[in-house]
């Protein structure tokens, strides 16, 4: 799976961003790539232009929050092409930003359910159809608040700490069936979940790694792909930060 050729990928939350960027690769790559997202428009964009360069990428608009929707995805893949052998659970949001006590319950449910639940959710079936097929490899995406806190994220902090301790529970559980499963933890990417932060509010991030700038979307990607293929056929269980030295600090 060195190369992904023929191999079939699901990844979430690939409209824009990360995902974008590893739908791109994969696609690239040779595999055949199924994307998911809750923006169909951004959706179809994305679909088009991988299509218009060579890419094999199908759109299946999908509510990660909805365990019915993650059923349905995996399914698609399997009528489409028999199998599942990679799976990226990427969709998530920045939620609401408040200080705990003043964190609304609506919006803590909110951030649970898109960041931490929905992974969840796809890796019961994602799992279940990789354990067919022989094996497999699934990429949850953390955070570097997967391993820290951010004052005023308390939601997000949660969920993404709960990523990782799923994603180790669940290789424990099943990488000796040939399931690899692994998070990532990007800092703060040039994504647009960055877009409604000012300018002042972008140099104070940027200001937290020690590279000196944040991150892009295609270097998160690599680190994906590798995960994704043979080249990393001993990584299991592991958290992967990939932050310009953010959590070196």
């Amino acid at each position: 799976m060195e190369n992904l050729k023929n191999k079939t990928v699901i990844i979430t939350g690939a409209a824009s961003g990360i995902g974008k960027a590893t739908a791109e690769l994969f696609a690239q790559k040779g595999a055949n790539v199924i994307i998911s997202d809750i923006d169909e428009s951004e959706g179809i964009v994305t679909t088009k232009n991988i299509v218009a360069s060579g890419g094999k990428v199908t759109f299946i608009k999908t509510d990660v929050s909805i365990p019915e929707d993650m059923e349905a995805l995996v399914n698609f893949a399997i009528k489409t092409y028999g199998k599942l052998d990679v799976a990226v659970n990427n969709a998530g949001i920045g939620g609401e930003l408040n200080p705990l006590a003043d964190m609304s319950i609506e919006g803590w449910h909110k951030v649970i359910n898109i960041n931490l639940n929905s992974l969840f959710y796809g890796m019961k079936y994602q799992i279940r159809a990789m354990l067919k097929n022989g094996g497999g490899s699934i990429i949850n995406i953390s955070s570097i608040l997967g391993s820290v806190g951010f004052a005023g994220s308390s939601g997000y902090a949660s969920a993404k700490h709960g990523v990782i301790g799923l994603t180790q529970t669940a290789a424990l559980e099943y990488s000796s069936q040939n399931i690899r499963i692994n998070a990532v933890g990007p800092g703060f990417i040039d994504t647009p979940l960055l877009d409604s932060l000012d300018t002042e509010m972008k140099k104070q991030l940027v200001a937290l790694h020690p590279i000196g700038r944040l991150g892009k979307s295609e270097e998160v990607a690599e680190l994906i792909y590798w995960l994704a293929s043979d080249k990393s056929s001993f990584a299991t269980g592991s958290y992967y930060p990939i932050d310009g030295g953010y959590l070196a600090r």
